[in-house]
């Protein structure tokens, strides 16, 4: 007969005896792990200077320095900079102190109703201002290099071109610049799907999401990020899982992630219109009418050198969007570091990781 499919039930029996095997061992290793077996975020470090909600921390040197200028990572409000210190293994921290930098970081902290009314004048002209003060005073400086993630490049680009004289060299890595590049392109997979979201609302949409909530909830943007990828989200804990049960290494891998991922802080709500209107509706920024603190931040006045790393598959920051930086900013010191991978692959996959760190480090020793 024809149309029906032939099952062989001894190796039916087996295949399902081996899934059986896969399930128990792996619900032993998860019954077995513990909290402190999946600490992310574990490279040593101690507060310097803080600022109500916002710490600054100075990393313990783990080598001769080589760099002699510190450098001060600064990650955005939608996330936290500890993804960029995932494990020992893919640490970008770990990766920069190991090749003798001196190196800073800045916790914006967990904000609440009570930092609703905070505007991102405040973080990059206030906050950061601030603590690059006191790394220049701790170190008799008047500029040091700053080195900017996602929302944070925006921030450090933003100040560098407010304040020159404090910056000695910036480096952005997956930075949106020009919030509407992904617009020249029919290619699906090169608009940024924030973007697509952003503009999708209306600026009294906008208005009424933060009137509700006092904050952008980081929960509705740990929801808005799922669905960008809605097939990998809905496997995650069933296909993706399973694939790495078995393997004690993977699955504690896979747990820092997760537990970065559930680790999204609200975003305070004036920031946050400015983030979404000013700046992913109105494309504020290249346009050079964006103003913080009563000042027009104009790109022009970027005369140190730049580094500009992107993701070549970035689903959230289109390449296109990091690259037109380069027709906007004044310096003639210009490099641009394409890496392969996706938005947070950079930082955690193996693949980029002797990529991202000794790059910058080589570009920083050859300017400092």
């Amino acid at each position: 007969m024809t149309g029906r499919v032939q099952v062989d039930p001894q190796r039916a029996f087996a295949e399902i005896a081996e899934f059986n095997r896969t399930l128990a061992q792996g619900l032993s290793l998860l019954d077995k792990t513990r909290d402190r077996d999946v600490q992310i975020a574990t490279t040593p470090k101690r507060e310097v200077f803080r600022q109500d909600k916002t710490v600054l921390y100075h990393y313990e040197p783990m080598a001769k320095r080589e760099v002699k200028v510190p450098v001060l990572v600064v990650y955005g409000l939608i996330g936290r900079y500890t993804m960029a210190d995932l494990q020992e293994d893919r640490s970008l921290m770990r990766n920069m102190l190991g090749q003798g930098v001196d190196l800073y970081v800045v916790d914006w902290g967990s904000p609440t109703r009570t930092d609703r009314w905070l505007t991102l004048d405040d973080y990059i002209d206030g906050y950061l201002h601030e603590c690059i003060l006191h790394i220049c005073r701790e170190h008799e400086l008047e500029a040091i290099h700053l080195l900017g993630i996602c929302e944070g490049g925006v921030f450090t680009l933003c100040y560098a071109a407010l304040h020159p004289e404090r910056v000695k060299s910036l480096t952005l890595t997956i930075t949106p610049v020009d919030f509407h590049a992904d617009q020249n392109t029919s290619a699906p997979l090169h608009h940024g799907l924030i973007n697509l979201w952003a503009r999708s609302l209306s600026p009294e949409d906008i208005d009424r999401m933060i009137e509700a909530n006092g904050n952008l909830p980081g929960d509705l943007m740990s929801f808005v990020f799922s669905m960008m990828t809605p097939l990998s989200s809905l496997t995650k804990y069933s296909v993706g899982l399973f694939d790495v049960m078995r393997d004690e290494k993977k699955l504690l891998n896979f747990l820092r992630m997760e537990k970065w991922l559930a680790d999204r802080p609200d975003h305070p709500g004036e920031a946050a219109k400015q983030w979404l209107k000013d700046l992913y509706q109105d494309n504020k920024l290249v346009a050079g009418e964006l103003e913080l603190s009563g000042r027009r931040v104009d790109l022009a006045q970027v005369r140190m050198p730049v580094l500009n790393i992107f993701a070549q598959d970035d689903h959230i920051i289109p390449p296109k969007s990091s690259q037109a930086l380069r027709q906007h900013v004044g310096t003639k010191d210009y490099t641009e570091l394409p890496l392969p991978g996706g938005h947070v692959g950079v930082f955690v996959s193996g693949k980029s990781q002797g990529i991202l760190g000794s790059g910058i480090v080589k570009w920083l020793k050859a300017r400092d």
